[in-house]
């Protein structure tokens, strides 16, 4: 028999959209729900819905009549992980979470982590320019800057004030490729990187151009995911666990 029930899909991140693809070209039902709408040329290929600030209870709802629920949602969205799993246990329902491995601070001297961006403030120093690639609602945590300016990429233009005077706004349009990311950072004179620690190809080629050159890095942690959680890292393992359900 043919497997009934439509497959719920946690999306955010690029393999989300992936996943989509894959399951639509199976005939599998996919309904998707995200912290925010779908940026870029490439919208989510399924219907979507978009729940900002998602409950255990909103994500049980779109589960109702569901097989199975797939988190791939951003690497650091990890609220919509968390009550994601908390639904998938109390609806009964088998769940699985695409995690990227992280980039290893080890591949270049240069680079450091910390846990979060606060944690990163103190690694800062008076007279270095910082380009901040860790989202608007980081920017609280960057209340201790002491660095000579604060760059904030942001990929939506917007009029939003800045919450502090050593905040400026850099305006882009993803996907941005290594060449663009050296001549962005040459241009604006940046001496440190801070961004998340997402993993994998979609977001390196900023790492990459600071690699180039020779900017520090600081790397920060992903969220933690729940305790129990069955996690791949591969687009590949999510098609083969939908395949056993």
């Amino acid at each position: 028999m043919e497997p009934t029930g439509h497959i719920l899909l946690l999306a955010g991140s690029a393999e989300a959209r992936q996943i989509a693809v894959a399951l639509q070209e199976q005939g599998q039902t996919v309904r998707a729900v995200m912290s925010e709408p779908p940026r870029g040329a490439d919208p989510m290929p399924v219907r979507y819905e978009v729940c900002a600030d998602a409950t255990e209870g909103r994500i049980a709802q779109a589960a109702k009549g569901a097989r199975a629920i797939i988190d791939a949602s951003h690497g650091f969205d990890g609220h919509m992980t968390r009550v994601g799993y908390r639904a998938a246990k109390a609806c009964g329902l088998p769940f699985v979470t695409l995690s990227r491995p992280v980039w290893d601070t080890r591949e270049d001297p240069l680079w450091q982590r910390a846990i979060d961006v606060a944690s990163a403030m103190p690694l800062i120093t008076p007279k270095e320019r910082v380009f901040s690639a860790t989202g608007w609602a980081s920017l609280p945590e960057y209340a201790s800057f002491r660095g000579a300016s604060l760059m904030v990429r942001q990929t939506t233009v917007h009029q939003r004030a800045m919450p502090f005077d050593f905040v400026e706004p850099v305006f882009g349009t993803a996907p941005f490729s290594v060449a663009d990311e050296i001549a962005l950072f040459k241009e604006r004179r940046v001496d440190v990187l801070i961004a998340r620690n997402l993993g994998g190809v979609p977001s390196r080629p900023k790492l990459e151009a600071a690699k180039a050159l020779r900017l520090r890095v600081i790397l920060i942690d992903r969220p933690a995911l729940p305790k129990g959680v069955f996690v791949v890292d591969q687009v590949a393992q999510v098609m083969k666990w939908v395949a056993e359900l």
